[in-house]
């Protein structure tokens, strides 16, 4: 055995793998080797002596009464005449080494000691890799192609599927973009990791990592909906009486939120306030829109919500999105009418005091309102 090889087996013991495993599946891989290539059936056992660098190769046989196959088995009296000691059941060793088996050996080894390598080298990628799921990373655009867009993370490229990429959003190669990995897979050809633009989680990463509050855990982002490339949602609430759940989050002059826009392809955000309240969280769920009043069914978890007449458009959204997304957000059902058409059904009846109490709602929903009025015009459109 080549000094080449004792030391590429240390190689391996430092990435983490056993002298001792690696000697066994050499070992296996050699008496494998010996019976395809000297066509033999005979049971046998390998030597491999790693400080001495030799190898020797032994067949066995067990010892019995009467022999049935002369490969396997070996009479007690031609046992005896080896060593006077054997008994049945006992088992005969004798080497049978063949004379050139040493480059067929080290043929062996190599290829064994490279699998092993690389399996290793697998092994290291996936566990760095596997306690990073549900994270975001920054990758650089590698290659594309008509399904897949591979994004170079580190030690492997990640695979963007097309169901995950934002519409509408063009990569080129070399361009850096940050991804969220969904899950990390071992496959035959090494570890697969899958990546995400598209995720909500990508949203509740990036606004931890441009608002330190909600690092630090004095903001708590609740719930996040999501169509991306578009539009999204998040509902945010403060532990701390002092913060502003919802400043924080826009920063000042919309510089945090419109950072987290550019990253996202303009895909446009609102930021609003959680309540335990449903009332209360559903009119500022439906935000940019202004909310008269909001009816609870606490049985079905449905809402019927009441906007200005000259509001219905913009609280419902284009396609219903907002009304879409505002339900997603909530875990409500949301059936939005009109002040004119509630006032005909009876569920709303002109009430200056009913009024007044909703001024409130309208008013906690101002913070989202104002930062992103100007991105809502095709809405009221």
């Amino acid at each position: 055995m080549s000094k080449e090889l004792v030391g590429a087996l240390s190689a391996l013991e430092a990435k983490g793998i056993s002298k001792e495993v690696i000697v066994e599946a050499i070992e296996a891989a050699l008496i494998n080797a010996y019976k395809k290539n000297y066509n033999q059936a005979a049971n046998v056992r390998v030597d491999l002596n790693l400080e001495r660098g030799t190898m020797k190769l032994y067949s066995r046989k067990d010892v019995v009464e009467e022999v049935e196959d002369e490969r396997l088995q070996i009479s007690l009296a031609d046992a005896q005449r080896i060593n006077p000691n054997y008994e049945l059941g006992d088992v005969v060793e004798e080497e049978e080494t063949p004379r050139n088996f040493g480059r067929i050996a080290a043929t062996t080894a190599k290829q064994i000691v490279t699998q092993r390598f690389r399996e290793a080298e697998r092994g290291i990628v996936y566990e760095e890799y596997v306690d990073r799921a549900d994270d975001i990373i920054n990758g650089v655009v590698e290659r594309l192609d008509p399904r897949n867009i591979y994004v170079g993370i580190g030690k492997i490229e990640a695979v963007l599927p097309q169901n995950e990429q934002i519409p509408g959003e063009v990569y080129k190669p070399h361009d850096r973009i940050k991804v969220y990995i969904t899950k990390v897979e071992r496959t035959s050809r090494g570890p697969q990791v899958f990546v995400s633009r598209t995720h909500p989680g990508l949203l509740r990463r990036l606004f931890e990592l441009e608002v330190p509050e909600i690092f630090e855990g004095t903001v708590e982002i609740k719930s996040i909906a999501r169509e991306a490339g578009d539009r999204s949602k998040i509902s945010v609430v403060a532990h701390n009486e002092e913060v502003d759940p919802v400043g924080s989050c826009v920063g000042a002059k919309g510089a945090r939120v419109q950072t987290i826009v550019n990253e996202l392809h303009d895909e446009k955000i609102d930021i609003v306030e959680w309540s335990e309240d449903p009332v209360v969280f559903v009119a500022n769920a439906l935000s940019p829109s202004q909310v008269l009043d909001v009816q609870v069914n606490e049985e079905e978890k449905s809402t019927t919500v009441v906007v200005p007449d000259y509001q219905l458009s913009l609280a419902i959204g284009k396609r219903g999105q907002n009304a879409r997304l505002a339900a997603k957000l909530t875990g409500w059902k949301i059936d939005i009418k009109s002040e004119t058409d509630a006032t005909e059904l009876g569920i709303y009846p002109r009430q200056e005091a009913q009024t007044d109490v909703y001024e409130d709602i309208d008013n906690e929903s101002t913070n989202a309102e104002e930062v992103e009025v100007d991105l809502y015009k095709d809405d009221e459109e």
